[in-house]
């Protein structure tokens, strides 16, 4: 009986709850044991009033932008359904598949799954057009400001903020307070979890041993990685959670 290519192997999963559950199934399905600690909670913004008032108004946009499958989760909890959504862009697969669960259809899906590939992919339609992005309240500006450079009026609307959640440091001390409950691996899935991972591990005075695999889940969160001085060991082909997974099947196979 053949062994599954992560048996034994530990990978911490630093996603939110709400979206840790299809990284852990696909982990434990390849034999691994996921454990699940979040970096990040998602929270109402500190205001529902910009998005809102864009919603009331949507027929006024020639095109809806989504960067994340949360931003669309919330949409369709504030969307009154009688304003018909303009044509929409996602950044990738998994918005895509959040946009469909709600009975729309993403019209552009960037070949690579990063903000700098949807902004270019969109700058042929800017010129004179109105865009609503809805997205979380920290996120980089290269969208927006790319494409208003190209002629584009962008109106944000931010849908949540992500926090780092109580708790999490209390659960890595006492993943980290023996050597033998190391993980093998930590799977970084955005800069956000990157960047609160270490915020919590220096409060709660712990140091990462080199020897856990860092895996990404691509370049920008790998950026973010080299910025904070633990380079990822592995990176997925593609920005997807298939992706980064067989990222740790190859690497440990090897």
């Amino acid at each position: 009986m053949d062994v599954p290519p992560l048996s034994q192997r530990r990978i911490l999963v630093t996603r939110t709850r709400q979206q840790a559950s299809e990284l852990a199934a696909r982990l434990e399905s390849l034999g691994a044991s996921a454990i699940l600690i979040p970096t990040i909670e998602i929270v109402p913004p500190e205001s529902y009033s910009a998005l809102d008032t864009a919603l009331s108004k949507l027929d006024r946009y020639n095109w809806l932008l989504f960067t994340s499958a949360n931003a669309v989760e919330v949409f369709h909890r504030r969307w009154d359904r009688v304003s018909i959504p303009p044509r929409i862009a996602v950044i990738g697969p998994a918005t895509a598949h959040a946009v469909e669960s709600l009975g729309l259809r993403a019209d552009l899906i960037p070949e690579r799954y990063v903000a700098e590939s949807l902004a270019s992919e969109l700058a042929p339609y800017a010129a004179k057009s109105r865009m609503l992005l809805v997205r979380a309240a920290e996120a980089r500006d290269v969208l927006p400001e790319t494409l208003r450079a190209a002629g584009a009026e962008v109106t944000i609307a931010e849908a949540y903020r992500n926090q780092i959640p109580a708790g999490s440091v209390v659960a890595l001390q006492s993943l980290f307070a023996d050597a033998s409950s190391f993980p093998d691996a930590i799977t970084f899935t955005s800069s956000s979890t990157a960047r609160n991972l270490f915020t919590l591990l220096e409060a709660g005075g712990i140091k990462l041993p080199e020897k856990i695999i860092r895996a990404s889940i691509g370049p920008i969160t790998s950026q973010t990685l080299h910025e904070l001085g633990h380079p990822p060991h592995v990176e997925a082909a593609s920005h997807t959670i298939p992706a980064l997974v067989q990222s740790l099947v190859v690497h440990f196979a090897a």
